[in-house]
């Protein structure tokens, strides 16, 4: 277990918190009870990915010893969510599945969002897989909920709608769609002008509508996964202050870059 470190302090208009390079678990267990409003978590799915050329085997442990660690982890952000918070879970659908039920002990199951996500490669008797589970719970009665709007499908050809939607085309057309539970417009991160690591990097999109949908402004934001920091950049436009990790310093310096680019370009449209 890395020890906790505190990479940088962030406490400008564009950015307010701190980002800590170690293990999520101590940034957990660091925290006050029932400070968070959000706590985000996108965990290593346990497949083997190398995220650290020094630990090649981080991300493969016995299914029962990460079902252990991601329990103790989900204990402590239940601890520190705030009464009215919101708690996400990001993973595959197994783990979200198991994962879940544990959570469900002591938070409500607010929505189980499927991000379409082809992305992946058919292992075993299995099908393809297809798609993402966003977990979102709430401690009690949520303190923020908002219901984004999207924009509806456009022929790519005449411009219009590809749906009438029952006589109600225009209004659709004017004030958007409700944002369903099922996420079908989110692509992988693959260009080269936007993809900042090797490994997998959340769309903004994602981390973007949950900050819309649970985002309290001055509230505090947990991500104890940072990874490429995504989740971090929604908060800070959002205006949530943030407690957030990752074990890998090279994660660290890439969310510093994206931070200090969103303070530059802050500046800029002033």
């Amino acid at each position: 277990m890395a020890a906790l470190k505190l990479f940088r302090t962030y406490d400008r208009l564009s950015a307010r918190g701190r980002l800590y390079h170690g293990d999520a678990l101590n940034l957990l267990e660091s925290l006050a009870d029932g400070s968070a409003r959000i706590v985000f978590l996108d965990p290593p799915f346990n497949l083997g990915k190398k995220y650290n050329s020094k630990k090649r085997k981080q991300d493969r442990q016995p299914e029962a010893e990460y079902q252990a660690w991601m329990e103790r982890i989900l204990k402590e952000a239940i601890r520190v969510l705030a009464p009215g918070g919101a708690l996400y879970l990001y993973h595959i659908p197994i783990w979200a599945m198991r994962l879940g039920s544990v959570i469900e002990r002591d938070l409500v199951l607010r929505h189980w969002i499927a991000i379409s996500m082809k992305n992946g490669f058919v292992r075993g008797k299995r099908l393809y897989p297809a798609h993402y589970s966003l977990l979102y719970f709430t401690k009690g009665l949520p303190k923020a909920f908002r219901r984004p709007k999207v924009k509806p499908v456009v022929c790519r050809y005449c411009k219009k709608t590809v749906k009438d939607y029952g006589g109600y085309r225009a209004i659709i057309e004017k004030k958007g769609i409700n944002l369903s539970d099922f996420w079908d417009d989110v692509s992988p991160v693959r260009h080269a002008s936007t993809k900042l690591r090797k490994q997998n990097q959340l769309p903004l999109i994602v981390t973007n509508r949950v900050f819309h949908i649970s985002g309290v402004r001055g509230g505090l934001a947990v991500d104890p996964f940072a990874g490429s920091g995504s989740a971090l950049v929604s908060a800070a436009t959002h205006g949530m202050r943030f407690a957030a990790c990752d074990a890998v310093k090279d994660n660290c310096r890439v969310i510093e870059k994206r931070l200090d680019s969103l303070k530059a370009s802050t500046q800029k449209k002033k």
